[in-house]
């Protein structure tokens, strides 16, 4: 059974050696007095692993000594650091990947990085640059208290389903859903065709338990988002209607933290068993950081089948994505 951490979200974590102070009851903490770099030591580092797996996300403040090289750096301590599939890299860096958006863009629905390949990525490390004055702010859920907290009859139906998760989705659609029309300026022009021509050049659909068991904690955990495509064995409607009613679960505020980030802040999340949000609502203002990821193990459903990359191809002209 997935564990909530505190009961008083201020109260300093008692299971680790680090000065962890949870920011809610069920996910997300904040460290304290500690300076990222790709010198810390082995205790250290494995210190932030536990408390990774333990409160889903952690917050650091006052990371600006961080360039993109120490960035990188820190990420290796981790685990091997992976570029995206099919968005070229930030200048400057091996690894890196520059969110960089102006004029209330941003990656503004629920996912968990990358799903579209069959071993995604296993946690992401997220360096705030230029931040909004106001807005901006990054929501992340837990997907282990989501299934927890399932009635009885949906948990029994999860248990067995699996999901087809793809890059080749309707982007003008998602920025409907985030309350923005694709047709409302040059940029959301720009936004979409950017998503064809790079974030979907290459095509992929892979196969996934929607319930993911955590390779370190054991716990069973939701996974869904929004490169979710459809759902084995239902139709496109029925999965619609389904995915709705779970992702509904999982963003309950309850399951959620909410973080305001500031120059310099860092971000360090378990991608097995959370999904994320930006919120664009920062207006004309810029708002800049920088991803670096750690390659990732294949998951596992209950009944022990792992997931599967079921395509992956160039996308041709004119095909939608």
């Amino acid at each position: 059974m997935a564990t909530i951490v505190a009961s008083y979200p201020n109260a300093k974590d008692p299971a680790s050696p680090l000065d962890i102070r949870p920011v809610t009851g069920r996910i997300g903490a904040e460290v304290h007095g500690l300076a990222l770099s790709g010198d810390l030591d082995g205790p250290t580092v494995q210190a932030i692993e536990a408390a990774l797996v333990r409160h889903k996300v952690l917050f650091f403040r006052g990371q600006q000594h961080l360039d993109n090289a120490e960035h990188e750096a820190l990420t290796a301590l981790f685990g091997d650091p992976v570029a995206h599939p099919t968005v070229p890299v930030a200048q400057g860096s091996r690894y890196l990947l520059e969110l960089d958006s102006k004029e209330g863009y941003a990656a503004s629905s629920w996912h968990t990085d990358v799903t579209f390949l069959a071993a995604y990525p296993k946690a992401s490390i997220l360096r705030g640059i230029t931040i909004p004055e106001a807005g901006g702010d990054t929501l992340w859920a837990n997907g282990e208290t989501s299934y927890e907290g399932l009635p009885e009859p949906l948990r029994q139906l999860v248990n067995n389903l699996w999901a087809v998760h793809s890059n080749d989705y309707d982007y003008a659609a998602t920025l409907a859903a985030a309350g923005t029309s694709a047709d409302a300026s040059d940029t959301a022009k720009e936004r979409t065709l950017y998503h064809k021509s790079v974030f979907a050049s290459t095509i992929y659909e892979s196969e996934h338990p929607v319930v993911r068991v955590h390779p370190v904690s054991g716990e069973r955990s939701l996974l869904l988002g929004h490169f979710v495509k459809r759902f084995l064995g239902l139709s496109e409607a029925d999965s619609a209607r389904l995915f709705n009613i779970l992702q509904d679960h999982i963003t309950k505020p309850e399951n959620t933290v909410r973080w305001r980030w500031q120059p310099g802040d860092v971000a360090f999340w378990d991608n097995r068993s959370t999904q994320h949000r930006a919120i664009a609502d920062f207006g004309l203002q810029r708002r800049t950081l920088r991803r670096a990821t750690v390659a990732g193990d294949v998951p596992v459903g209950i009944d022990g089948r792992e997931s599967r990359t079921t395509r992956q191809e160039r996308a041709t002209a004119g095909q939608p994505a």
